[in-house]
């Protein structure tokens, strides 16, 4: 998950003394309790928080470079094709599904009661769930303390976009520590995803703060071993987040032709922002289904690879409302679409016995 922006940002943390993104090929730096920058956001961070006794700079000190981390958060070498096809096979594939039908099974009462409260279709949750962790299968065993310190002192310059992605996790990193603070658990103790994602639900600091939730009434949250807490917390963040009861998160949708009407249509991406007569006045053919429907659509393009080297045609769907708000959990077309076609799945193979 990419979760929610961190809840404060850097620069009001540090006072604008935000170190910089270190530079590719760099030496492993020294240990963290002896650098002058982890020492000052430390200090930030007490200061910040109202920690008289020292919390951050504690902790911080005790962090372990982690260079895996700063190796997975590289973005893969730009290709001129994403590819639908093969991304929706990595998710929705048997194994997946009967671990789905399984989960689903086990937790049939708390997954109607979060539908009932927040408006978010069971199977809604069993994708995301299933996407993110394969139902607990994959949670990530990096030290999150460790990540989220290296990441938010020594993220690496050659990102594209690094000196705002080292924002966001100083940011994530303060809300880990206010996190483990509050919880009571030592801030080595927790385990997560290379990028600092947490639990069933792979939920960022700054989301577990905000969102999580203790749905199985035990008196805390545990979005790591408690499945009642990840279902009610997805559940909650989605709601969150402008999910609305009843409405069907896409449609299916026969794109105009190459031209200006496409070209207006996919301009806003995956923002919802025409109406269902705009739509069709540009070209579109919605299903039967989509008849009616009263909200912003947003005409989304998915590549199946080059067509011009073998690859199929694009997939197109009309994203609503609800198919963006997914895609605030994970800001992208392709995993959003994983989630409904993997909770679809699951149900149908759960119908099917």
């Amino acid at each position: 998950m990419l979760g929610a922006l961190a809840a404060v940002a850097v620069a009001a943390i540090v006072g604008g003394a935000v170190p910089q993104p270190a530079q590719a090929g760099s030496d492993t730096p020294g240990p963290f309790a002896q650098r002058d920058d982890a020492r000052a956001l430390a200090r930030a961070i007490d200061s910040a928080e109202g920690w008289d006794d020292g919390w951050a700079q504690r902790w911080i000190a005790q962090a372990r470079w982690d260079r895996r981390a700063r190796q997975f958060v590289l973005p893969p070498p730009p290709t001129a094709f994403k590819n639908w096809a093969a991304y929706r096979a990595r998710f929705i594939e048997p194994r997946r599904i009967a671990a789905g039908v399984r989960f689903w099974d086990t937790h049939a009462p708390t997954l109607a009661r979060a539908e009932a409260e927040y408006g978010v279709p069971a199977a809604v949750i069993v994708g995301i769930i299933g996407v993110e962790t394969l139902y607990g299968q994959h949670r990530g065993q990096h030290r999150t303390l460790d990540v989220l310190t290296t990441l938010a002192l020594d993220f690496p310059a050659e990102h594209p976009r690094a000196a705002a992605r080292q924002a966001f996790f100083q940011g994530e990193l303060r809300a880990f520590l206010r996190l483990a603070r509050a919880s009571g658990t030592a801030p080595d103790a927790w385990r997560s995803s290379y990028a600092g994602a947490m639990g069933l639900p792979q939920f960022m600091p700054s989301s577990w703060l905000a969102h999580a939730v203790d749905y199985d009434g035990d008196g805390r949250i545990d979005l790591t071993a408690s499945a009642a807490d990840a279902i009610g917390s997805v559940a909650r963040f989605l709601h969150a987040h402008g999910w609305q009861r009843g409405m069907p998160a896409r449609y299916a949708v026969t794109p105009p032709p190459p031209g200006e009407g496409l070209q207006t249509l996919l301009g806003p991406d995956i923002r919802p922002t025409f109406a269902l007569a705009q739509v069709r006045a540009l070209g579109a053919v919605p299903e039967p289904a989509a008849e009616g429907h009263a909200g912003p659509l947003a005409l989304v393009l998915l590549q199946n690879g080059d067509p011009d080297a073998g690859g199929a045609p694009p997939t197109y769907v009309l994203g609503t409302a609800n198919f963006y708000a997914l895609t605030r959990y994970n800001q992208s077309s392709y995993y959003a679409m994983a989630v409904l076609d993997l909770g679809e799945a699951v149900a149908q193979a759960r119908a099917a016995r």
